[in-house]
């Protein structure tokens, strides 16, 4: 696969840069959303407008709540129809630059004025979320894709790679729940939609402007469209060691699906939390809400390249994927107990509220959690997947996260049915044992790895060479590298 002849910067290929500015506008875009989607349909404005106003405060965050489960879902199922499209008809490129369009265009209509579609809000709203989830499916797994196909197989700079990316994601969250977090929270939620179009419209010029010079031709090619052309139309069912793989990519997705319903009560039920429950006044002034979920991104920043140069520098004794993914799992289950210990202190008052601290201690642990899971598998499947089904398989991973994010939703909605102590503490028990039954399998995981992850000079010149074997032809090899 082509790479680009720029060089290297900070021991990594300049492509990975430009692929993390990419990212960071696009996440700006979708976490900015996320911070302010479930306090904007909470609102009592809102609630007018949309036909809600009859409903009771509970009632209507259970309705927001499935708003934004339905929408965290199909975010995370399209990528499946994107990956497979970029794999088979466009190229990971062209599906990047058609996604982010889409996304802009989905936040300028949730962005657009009330009173310049009086009777349409309702329909606007749908709009805009419908062609963020749409654009997402074109955006998420091939940006994602695009960075494993930097890095020749064997490489131990790509774990490391991903974490840097992931900085990027949390740099972009960042910049979401700050600038369209205050502007929607303080002045209006019309214009912090607004502000999330306008990341997204700079993260797309990125891409215009500088992927030819830092990324060469990478992802301009569909891999399973042109591996079947070189094979004259003939693809052979996959190879034992191929299965395997994929199964393993299956598992530890879904063993994500109840970290990221833990994960992303973020969002919703610990956002509400943070909103209703916990002390945000600080000398008389009060913090926004939506700045509080910055706190994981910012521990992200902080961590990220701890964790990058810690794993290359334990050399043969870093830990393998599923034993980071059992990790992820405990640090899960400690964040929640802070949870639990800020239910416990408000107990049933109802003008008591919680020390921030305790929300601190939560994102953190989270934040530890996170870095041990999210860019690992993004890593994993880079590693594992078949090259001709790169891209639909990082899709699948994707939708996974939707599944859990659902879940998430669901389970928020029981912190105002059961109570926060309650449903806090299952996520506890749910966490602890999920890591449990992963670590006690990671011996058959790493076996069905058949070496993926063990050190190797084989580049991916070597994987394409190998997915050609099977279809008993290697011309043309030359020709996909040029």
């Amino acid at each position: 696969m082509n790479k680009s002849t720029t060089g290297e910067f900070l021991g990594h290929p300049k492509g990975l840069f430009l692929l993390f500015g990419t990212e960071m506008w696009e996440r700006m875009s979708y976490y900015g959303l996320r911070g302010i989607l479930v306090l904007y349909l909470t609102q009592a404005a809102t609630a007018v407008t949309m036909g809600w106003d009859q409903m009771s405060s509970t009632e209507l965050q259970t309705n927001a709540l499935t708003y934004l489960g339905t929408y965290a879902l199909l975010v995370y199922v399209t990528p499946v129809l994107g990956g497979w499209l970029a794999d088979n008809v466009i190229g990971q490129r062209k599906a990047i630059i058609i996604g982010g369009i889409t996304m802009m265009l989905g936040q300028f209509a949730l962005g657009t004025p009330h009173d310049m579609i009086p009777g349409m809000e309702k329909a606007f709203l749908m709009l805009g979320l419908g062609l963020l989830i749409i654009g997402n499916g074109f955006f998420k797994p091939n940006v994602s894709t695009m960075v494993g196909d930097l890095y020749e197989d064997g490489d131990h700079r790509r774990d490391g790679a991903f974490t840097i990316f992931y900085m990027g994601i949390n740099l972009g969250s960042i910049l979401g729940y700050f600038v369209v977090g205050t502007i929607a929270e303080k002045v209006d939620y019309q214009y912090g939609f607004i502000a999330a179009g306008i990341g997204m419209l700079l993260g797309v010029t990125l891409q215009l402007v500088a992927s030819q010079r830092y990324l060469g031709d990478l992802g301009k090619e569909p891999s399973a469209k042109l591996s079947k052309e070189k094979s004259s139309g003939v693809i052979e069912p996959l190879t034992t060691e191929e299965r395997d793989r994929i199964k393993v990519i299956l598992i530890m997705s879904f063993f994500t699906i109840v970290f990221w319903m833990g994960f992303e009560q973020a969002a919703g039920s610990m956002n509400l939390f943070a909103k209703n429950q916990t002390d945000l006044v600080f000398f008389g002034w009060e913090m926004p809400a939506s700045w509080l979920q910055s706190v994981n991104p910012l521990f992200i920043i902080i961590l990220a390249p701890i964790f990058a140069s810690t794993w290359i520098k334990m050399g043969d004794k870093e830990p393998n994927s599923t034993v980071k993914f059992s990790l992820a799992f405990l640090f899960l289950g400690i964040g929640f107990l802070c949870m639990v210990g800020a239910a416990l202190q408000i107990g049933d008052s109802t003008t008591t509220k919680a020390n921030v601290l305790w929300l601190v201690g939560a994102y953190f642990f989270h934040t530890v959690g996170e870095l041990c899971l999210s860019p690992i598998g993004l890593s994993m499947v880079t590693k594992l997947a078949p090259l001709r089904y790169l891209s639909l398989m990082m899709g699948l991973w994707f939708f996974f996260s939707g599944v859990g994010n659902y879940a998430a939703a669901e389970v928020g909605k029981l912190v105002g049915e059961t109570g926060p102590l309650q449903a806090f503490g299952g996520v506890v028990i749910a966490s602890f044992v999920s890591g449990a039954v992963l670590f006690a399998i990671r011996e058959k995981l790493v076996d069905w790895m058949h070496g993926a992850e063990d050190k190797s000079t084989h580049n991916l010149d070597d994987k394409l060479e190998e997915e050609l074997s099977i279809t008993g032809t290697h011309d043309g090899i030359a020709e996909r590298h040029s």
